[in-house]
C-alpha cells in the first residue's frame, strides 16, 4: 500500500494541494491527472521521495521503483547494468560479490559473506536477472546489439526506454511512472500496456495519452480543487462522473435558490404582520438552505479550430519514386514510393522511432532532398508546418502577441487576443516573453500561429508533445473538423483515430499507403 497523509505543497505562494490524504492499493492501476501546472509531476516526485512536502508524510512499499528523468546519470554504465540497477538489493549484492571475488579474499568471513550474498541474489531472482532485463529491453525496442553498449552511446529517446526498463525490472511492489509513453512508438506503447495490465503491484502513472489511460487504468486520481479526488474507472469514466457530480450540485443549488427566493418573498410580505412565528421559522430555513459552494475547476480545454484561408486545388501533392537513405542507417524507404494526395486527405504517418517519419515530412516541405524522385505540389497549396523540435522556431526577445503579429501584420490586436484566449492565454498572459514559455505554452502559441495564418495544408510532427489530456482531446477534435489537407506524425492513437482518414506506415524500408482510418488499419494489421 502506498499511503499519503495530510500532504500539502505550495510554489511561489500558490497552493497546489492542501492536506491531501489518500492511498493507492496493490492490484489497482491509478492514472494521476490534471491540467498543465496542476502539480502532477510535483506530486509524483513527493510519492517517489525526490521532493519533500511542506507538511505531511508518505509511506511507500519496500520496493518502490520510479521512472528517472536524468538521461545522463548512467552514461558511465552499460545498458544492461543500468537496467539491473532498478533492483537495488540485487545490484548491491552482485557488486559486493564481484568485489570479494576480485580481492582474492579466501577467509572464513569472506566465505560466510559470499553465502549471505548468494541468498540475497537467489531471493531477488538474480540468476534470471539478465534474461529478464533482455526481455524488457527488447520489448521496449532496444536491439540486442545495444544491450552491452555504454549508455552514453544512445540517443535521448533510447536512454528513456532503458530507464523505463530499469523501473520495470525486478518486480517492484510499487511503480511510479511519469509520462512513460513519451518517445515510444505505437508498437512499444502496446507492449507496455500489456506489461502493465499484468503487473500485480501498485501502479501510479501520468500520461497525456488518453487511450493509454483508458486501456490500463482501474482508477483516476485527479488533481483539482487543491486536492486529489480518486474516481473508479478509466479517464473517460472520470470525466463523465466529474461532470455529472458538478451538474448535480449546480442543479441542487438552483433548486435551493428558488426555494430561498420564495421564502424571502413570504418574509417580506408578512414580516410586519401577525405571522411573526412563521416568518422566524422561514428565516431559519433560509439560513439552512444556503447553496453549496461550487468551486471552479482548474480543468480548462482550449478551443482549437484550424480554418482554411484560401482553398487549394483538388490535386494537393504528388510523390513520384521517392527514396531516401541515411549513412549508418541504410534505406529509410524506397527504392520507389509513389502517392497522390487530394484536397481533404488527412494522412497519419506512423512507424517506430528512427524509421524516417520526420524526414518524410521534411522531404514533402522541400527541407530535405530525397535521393531520388520528385515532389510536385498542386495549385494554390499553402502548407503550415509545426516541427517536432520547435524550441528554435520561436524568436526570443518578443512578447507572444507581437511574435504572432509578425506573421499577419494586418491582424488587429482584438483578433490576436481572441486567438490567445481560445488557447488559454488569459488577459495579460498575451504579453508574456517568448523566452519564458514552458513547453506546453510554446505548443499552444504555435497552434495560435497556424490558426492565424490559415494554411490549406497542415504538416504536424508530434504536436501532442508537452500537451495535457484536455489539450490533446481538443487537438483531435480540431483536426477532425479541418477542411484542408493534413499530414500528421504522432504516436497518440486517440488523435490518429479521430483525425486521420489515411495511414502511411513506415516499416522495414517501405511505406505502406493504407486507404482508411487508423482504427481500420489497426484492425487489419494488429496495432
Amino acid at each position: 500500500m502506498l499511503t499519503v497523509s495530510n500532504v500539502s505543497k505550495s510554489y511561489g505562494g500558490r497552493k497546489l494541494f492542501i492536506e491531501v490524504t489518500t492511498s493507492f492499493a496493490p492490484g489497482y492501476k491509478y492514472g494521476l491527472t490534471g491540467p498543465n501546472g496542476a502539480g502532477k509531476s510535483t506530486f509524483m516526485k513527493i510519492l517517489e521521495g525526490q521532493l519533500e512536502p511542506d507538511t505531511g508524510t508518505v509511506s511507500r512499499p519496500r520496493k518502490t521503483a520510479f521512472l528517472k528523468q536524468d538521461h545522463s546519470a548512467f552514461n558511465d554504465f552499460s545498458v544492461m547494468d543500468t537496467v539491473m540497477m532498478g533492483n537495488a538489493p540485487l545490484w548491491e549484492a552482485l557488486e559486493e560479490r564481484n568485489r570479494i571475488f576480485e580481492s582474492g579474499d579466501e577467509s572464513d568471513d569472506a566465505g560466510m559473506r559470499l553465502a549471505e550474498l548468494e541468498g540475497v541474489i537467489a531471493e531477488e531472482n538474480g540468476y534470471m536477472a539478465e534474461a529478464e532485463a533482455e526481455e524488457l529491453l527488447t520489448g521496449l525496442g532496444i536491439p540486442a546489439e545495444q544491450h552491452t553498449e555504454p549508455m552514453a552511446s544512445l540517443s535521448g529517446g533510447s536512454k528513456l526506454r532503458v530507464l523505463l526498463a530499469q523501473a520495470l525490472f525486478g518486480t517492484p511492489d510499487c511503480l511510479l511512472l511519469d509520462e512513460p509513453t513519451n518517445h515510444l512508438d505505437l508498437e512499444t506503447i502496446e507492449w507496455l500496456e500489456e506489461f502493465l495490465l499484468n503487473y500485480a503491484g501498485v501502479l501510479v502513472v501520468i500520461s497525456h495519452d488518453r487511450r493509454f489511460l483508458n486501456d490500463i487504468c482501474t482508477h483516476i486520481a485527479d488533481i483539482d480543487y487543491e486536492t486529489i479526488i480518486t474516481y473508479p474507472g478509466n479517464y473517460d469514466d472520470m470525466v463523465r462522473t466529474k461532470a455529472a457530480v458538478r451538474d448535480r450540485q449546480l442543479q441542487q443549488n438552483s433548486q435551493r435558490e428558488k426555494k430561498i427566493s420564495d421564502l424571502k418573498d413570504f418574509i417580506a410580505k408578512f414580516s410586519a404582520g401577525t405571522r411573526a412565528t412563521q416568518v422566524q421559522s422561514r428565516k431559519k430555513m433560509v439560513e439552512k438552505l444556503a447553496p453549496a459552494d461550487v468551486k471552479r475547476s482548474n480543468i480548462a480545454r482550449p478551443f482549437i479550430r484550424f480554418d482554411v484561408g484560401k482553398e487549394s486545388g483538388r490535386h494537393v501533392v504528388e510523390l513520384r519514386d521517392i527514396a531516401k537513405t541515411f549513412e549508418g542507417v541504410g534505406s529509410l524507404y524506397g527504392p520507389h514510393f509513389n502517392a497522390h494526395v487530394n484536397r481533404g486527405d488527412r494522412i497519419g504517418v506512423i512507424g517506430r522511432d528512427g524509421v524516417g517519419k520526420t524526414t518524410l515530412l521534411r522531404i514533402l516541405l522541400g527541407e530535405i532532398q530525397p535521393d531520388s524522385g520528385k515532389i510536385e505540389w498542386g495549385h494554390e497549396t499553402r502548407p503550415g508546418y509545426m516541427p517536432q523540435e520547435h524550441e528554435g522556431t520561436v524568436e526570443p526577445g518578443k512578447t507572444i502577441d507581437r511574435w504572432l503579429h509578425d506573421f499577419k501584420p494586418g491582424a488587429d490586436l482584438e483578433e490576436i487576443r481572441g486567438l490567445l484566449g481560445r488557447m488559454l492565454f488569459r488577459g495579460e498572459e498575451g504579453e508574456k516573453a517568448t523566452a519564458t514559455l514552458s513547453g506546453g505554452e510554446r505548443v499552444r502559441m504555435l497552434f495560435c500561429k497556424l490558426m492565424l495564418i490559415k494554411p490549406n495544408v497542415l504538416v504536424l510532427d508530434e504536436p501532442t508533445n508537452h500537451l495535457d489530456l484536455e489539450s490533446c482531446s481538443a487537438l483531435a477534435e480540431g483536426l477532425a473538423e479541418y477542411k484542408g489537407t493534413l499530414f500528421l506524425a504522432t504516436h497518440d492513437r486517440n488523435v490518429l483515430s479521430e483525425a486521420c482518414t489515411r495511414i502511411w506506415r513506415i516499416q522495414d524500408g517501405e511505406i505502406l499507403d493504407f486507404q482508411g482510418t487508423y482504427d481500420e488499419f489497426a484492425e487489419r494489421y494488429g496495432h
